[in-house]
């Protein structure tokens, strides 16, 4: 009955902690850039797009191409920023369960 006891505290404890880690996630943001710095963009916690910026100096007298490229450095830069975001989100996820022993296979990752 004391395991079962010691499990509940241990089952509560963990909860509060990722509601708080969880928490702690949603306000991070990483910026992400590509090109050379010509297109820079901010995501918040959830994955989200905060905002996008494209040098001016990218769209000349060749549109089409130029739409291409931007979509193409666009891209880039939202995986540079993810990356480091789903980084950051696991830096926050492991400190916050550092303590508490995590069943193999269990994934807390958000």
């Amino acid at each position: 009955m004391k395991d079962l006891m010691g499990l509940m505290k241990q089952a509560k404890e963990m909860q509060k902690k990722v509601a708080a880690a969880q928490e702690k996630v949603s306000d991070v943001i990483v910026k992400g850039e590509s090109g050379g710095g010509l297109v820079h963009v901010e995501l918040v916690g959830g994955g989200n797009i905060k905002s996008l910026s494209i040098d001016p100096s990218l769209f000349g007298s060749d549109q089409k191409a130029d739409i291409e490229m931007a979509e193409d450095l666009i891209i880039a830069a939202y995986q540079d920023a993810k990356s480091k975001l789903d980084q950051a989100q696991a830096s926050i996820m492991k400190s916050a369960m550092g303590d508490i022993p995590i069943p193999p296979g269990m994934n807390l990752s958000l």
